[in-house]
């Protein structure tokens, strides 16, 4: 089996969360193969779909830090919301058959009251959530129009030691392990009181997996059934490190979003029924 992934090209390796797994594409044992490619360009992300042909797809590219989204909001539309739409059109133009994974984002419930699931009303809170949201309709749009085989997975929170250094929870950890080598001295977040499930990420990426294995096409929530705020997290890993989190964390306003999401809490049983889904790892 092989395995083609898309990179945007840059002037500087940017390859740090795949180099395990990367073998140089002239060894013999290459599984994984690299083409440079963009997700506002639709020309070349539909000759690469005709020309590899793949199985199956997962698209999970994204810009996908939210708080992010407030400063660049045309960026965060045109490639989280129209990037998605691209694909979709590169695969029914190319006439290949193919299962598409598509990552959407807890995010898009908003403000709806926890817990949610497959049919809680989306209410977008950042211009991330709006394009994810549209993201969400373009599958669905595409599976009913056209027959494709095409999901979305609403995965709350899932955070890995390769979660992007921005995101608050590696900010945390990694903040806390250079307090603890004395390279620094405090860590700056936002919104201490916000809620999130968290889960263990390779155990989400099963989760994706197995929709793609279904013999049809649906969307599925994934969580873990449980919600811990920041501040939750803060005294778990500073007790773990026998260090009182209120001497090194500091509120910097820069952190808080103009418009909060709360509470995000997982109802995951229509996974665990029909994809046989559980997670393991909790906070």
């Amino acid at each position: 089996m092989k395995f083609t992934a898309l990179s945007r090209r840059s002037s500087t390796f940017n390859t740090a969360r795949i180099d395990h797994i990367y073998i140089d594409p002239h060894d013999p044992n290459a599984r994984l193969f690299l083409h440079h490619g963009d997700l506002n360009d639709g020309g070349q992300l539909s000759n690469l779909i005709y020309n590899v042909q793949p199985d199956e797809i997962y698209h999970l590219g994204a810009q996908s830090h939210v708080r992010v989204s407030f400063d660049t909001p045309e960026y965060t539309g045109d490639i989280t919301a129209l990037g998605t739409t691209r694909l979709l059109e590169a695969i029914r133009r190319s006439g290949i058959k193919t299962r598409f994974y598509r990552a959407s984002s807890s995010e898009m419930f908003g403000d709806s009251p926890a817990p949610q699931n497959e049919v809680t009303p989306f209410r977008p809170r950042s211009p991330y959530a709006a394009a994810k949201v549209y993201a969400y309709w373009m599958v669905r749009n595409h599976r009913e129009a056209y027959n494709m085989f095409a999901c979305n997975g609403i995965l709350l929170n899932h955070e890995s030691p390769r979660r992007g250094e921005t995101f608050v929870t590696r900010k945390i950890t990694r903040g806390l392990a250079n307090i603890m080598a004395e390279r620094e001295e405090k860590v700056y977040l936002g919104n201490l009181e916000a809620k999130r499930d968290l889960g263990y990420a390779p155990e989400y990426v099963e989760a994706m997996w197995a929709m793609l294995q279904q013999d049809r096409p649906k969307d599925y929530v994934i969580g873990t059934g449980e919600s811990h705020s920041v501040k939750e997290f803060l005294e778990e890993a500073f007790n773990y490190a026998g260090l009182d989190w209120r001497e090194y964390t500091e509120i910097d306003q820069r952190y808080l979003r103009p418009t909060e999401v709360e509470s995000l809490l997982a109802d995951a049983s229509e996974a665990k029924k029909e994809l046989g889904w559980n997670p393991k790892v909790n906070l």
